[in-house]
């Protein structure tokens, strides 16, 4: 892509790759000009990493260390580095804004005043710092994962909220279209690492205290600050769904 992202150009390439397979999406992102990474937390992303990876291009991951993970999750990560034999670029927050946060507040503010605090501190400010350095952002998001947040999410988008002065970060989504069936369909065929966590009736995984497994029939989402109304089911990476959403 050589063109200046500007709006139309990307909804242009957004319906264009709109009914393209996942592989295809990756393939396109990895050939844009600029420094372009894969953000890693989950089950999505492990999978765009295997696409990554069969593609036999160079990629780079990128994964939030919050300080507050399940023990699985860190055995998870390094599972994924070991597989792929891959390097993942570890973020971490500032630590003095989380002693401010912890000695003003205590370690679990949010359960009295909401997560979007403590979610600003440890993910989405490391985050930002990271996209700062970079002009493609390749992420797991799906449409089915939050229908309250992340319905209308398209596979190729410019990405506003994050993006730095003079710069317009674009941001990949392979997986929108995909269900979570097809994501675990992929991850049995092609026996790729998971977090242990989800053999427990855990679906979407963030941080240890703030997340739960779920009962048959609950939405993967309900297990994510289940304190707080479904429509603010999103930490703040993905800020522009918020609003999209409304």
């Amino acid at each position: 892509m050589t063109a200046i992202p500007t709006i139309d150009l990307i909804d242009a390439l957004a319906t264009e790759y709109n009914d393209k397979s996942p592989r295809e999406i990756m393939q396109l992102a990895l050939q844009q000009q600029g420094e372009v990474a894969i953000s890693f937390s989950g089950a999505e992303d492990v999978v765009l990493i295997d696409i990554a990876a069969q593609l036999g291009v160079p990629f780079r991951v990128f994964s939030l260390d919050t300080g507050r993970l399940h023990p699985e999750t860190y055995q998870f990560l390094e599972k994924v580095r070991q597989h792929y034999n891959i390097n993942i670029e570890i973020c971490f927050p500032n630590a003095q804004a989380v002693q401010d946060l912890v000695q003003e507040k205590g370690l679990f503010s949010f359960f009295n005043d909401g997560h979007q605090q403590c979610c600003g501190i440890r993910k989405v400010q490391p985050l930002r710092q990271k996209l700062a350095t970079l002009d493609g952002w390749i992420t797991g998001q799906r449409k089915d994962q939050s229908p309250g947040t992340r319905q209308n999410i398209p596979v190729i988008e410019l990405d506003l909220a994050m993006s730095g002065e003079n710069k317009n970060l674009i941001k990949y989504n392979p997986l929108a279209n995909w269900t979570s069936r097809e994501v675990w369909d992929y991850i049995r065929l092609m026996e790729i690492p998971y977090n242990a966590l989800h053999e427990k009736g855990f679906i979407s995984i963030g941080c240890e205290p703030c997340t739960r497994p779920v009962l048959p029939n609950q939405h993967e989402r309900e297990g994510r600050w289940w304190w707080e109304e479904a429509t603010h089911k999103e930490c703040g990476l993905h800020a522009g769904n918020l609003q999209s959403s409304k």
